[in-house]
């Protein structure tokens, strides 16, 4: 019974696009949306797939996926690729919304110790796991700056940072403070490069371990700190301000409180840029995303984080969309991912199994497609802002100065 239903269900979505591909029940039977050699082949191995497929549609498919009971022969790229054109993801089902509405109520950040425990689910893993397929030596895990003759991940996030410091006007000796800074990447090249005085906070105890341990190694104690904190947590005011691809964890019902942080965080006529995903359009997050990946992630739209700047007295400034970028940079971690498996996987065999390598490849992949497809409505923004109006006198009239050649 579950193989005809499921099957009905694969051809009205096969039937809309032109990438053949082939479905491989239990029973043996098969389906197959077009003549031809299929790209990829989905393996139904247990009958119970069909029936996750049928009560939770593209979630059941992905975590049968996850769990053994389907694999994936073939172009797992190609799969979601044919997914986003499909429309796949655009009405999820009675049974994924009751689910996400449940994770928002278990998983939410409303209070600052369920915020560091989803923050650790995934940056706890352990920076020598990061170090097997993000770039050297920035160690950034936001999306990089294709600009053109990028030949490389480590250009691409050098020319991201430096893009910001640039859009900030980062100038020698100013204090910025690095909201949710990660492994310190942007930091180091704010001193390093700019002159900065640069201050981070982070919610995740092991990274900031993991910078306190970079800043020693590079003989930056006193100049540069990093503090265990939440955004909400503010205890200053710095020139500038910066967050890169953190307000996307801030969680659905904190967007108000982590801009009101940036702006909190900010000196008056001083200037910061938010690097965020966000949607177009108001509309869930995806679920698997969110159970397996982000526990109380939520990106927010567009239009939502500008009404949060308005009211907390943000003047935007320059609004950049940087989703093509996020494709290449995508790209090229599933391939050191894939490339580094072995390693990762003999580093701690009980973590990192088979399991863990379908739910980060999937994760890997799927977002690049995702970023890259002509039908998504998930971008990357980077948006520019003051505290009170800028005037002519602190900010260039154009984007000229983003381009002209730096003195080093």
């Amino acid at each position: 019974m579950f193989t005809g239903l499921v099957r009905n269900r694969m051809s009205a979505l096969g039937s809309g696009v032109d990438t053949c591909f082939r479905l491989q029940f239990a029973d043996g039977s098969q389906f197959q949306n077009h003549t031809g050699q299929p790209v990829f082949t989905i393996i139904l191995r247990r009958a119970r797939a069909g029936l996750r497929i049928l009560l939770f549609g593209h979630i059941g498919l992905l975590e049968s996926y996850f769990d053994g009971d389907i694999d994936v022969d073939g172009d797992l790229g190609a799969a979601f690729k044919i997914a986003f054109e499909s429309g796949y993801d655009r009405q999820p089902n009675l049974g994924v919304r009751l689910r996400n509405r449940w994770h928002e109520w278990r998983f939410a950040n409303s209070s600052i110790a369920q915020a560091r425990e989803n923050a650790r689910f995934h940056y706890a893993i352990g920076t020598r796991f990061y170090r097997y397929w993000l770039d050297t030596p920035l160690m950034m895990y936001t999306c990089g700056y294709w600009k053109e003759g990028t030949q490389s991940v480590e250009q691409a996030q050098l020319n991201k940072v430096d893009h910001v410091c640039r859009k900030i006007r980062l100038g020698r000796g100013e204090t910025v403070i690095d909201i949710g800074c990660g492994f310190g990447g942007f930091m180091f090249h704010a001193i390093e490069h700019y002159g900065a005085i640069p201050h981070g906070i982070n919610t995740t105890p092991e990274q900031v371990t993991a910078v306190e341990e970079e800043i020693r190694r590079r003989g930056l104690e006193g100049k540069v700190d990093v503090k265990l904190a939440d955004f909400r947590e503010v205890d200053r005011q710095y020139d500038k301000v910066v967050s890169i691809g953190v307000l996307e964890h801030a969680g659905r019902d904190q967007l108000a409180q982590v801009v009101k942080a940036h702006a909190d965080f900010l000196k008056p006529g001083g200037l910061g840029m938010l690097h965020f995903i966000g949607h177009v359009g108001v509309r869930d997050t995806e679920f698997y995303i969110r159970k397996h990946v982000f526990p109380g992630g939520w990106i927010p739209s567009l239009s939502q984080t500008i009404d949060e700047m308005e009211r907390c007295g943000l003047e935007v400034v320059d609004i950049e969309n940087l989703r093509r970028h996020y494709a290449p940079t995508l790209d090229a971690w599933a391939e050191r991912f894939d490339r580094s498996w072995e390693s990762i996987r003999a580093s701690d065999p009980k973590r990192f199994n088979e399991k863990f390598r379908r739910v980060w490849r999937t994760y890997l992949i799927s977002c690049a497609e995702m970023f890259r497809s002509a039908a998504g409505r998930t971008h990357l923004f980077q948006i520019v802002f003051s505290k009170s109006n800028i005037t002519r006198k602190n900010y260039p009239m154009s984007r000229s100065f983003l381009y002209e050649p730096r003195e080093p």
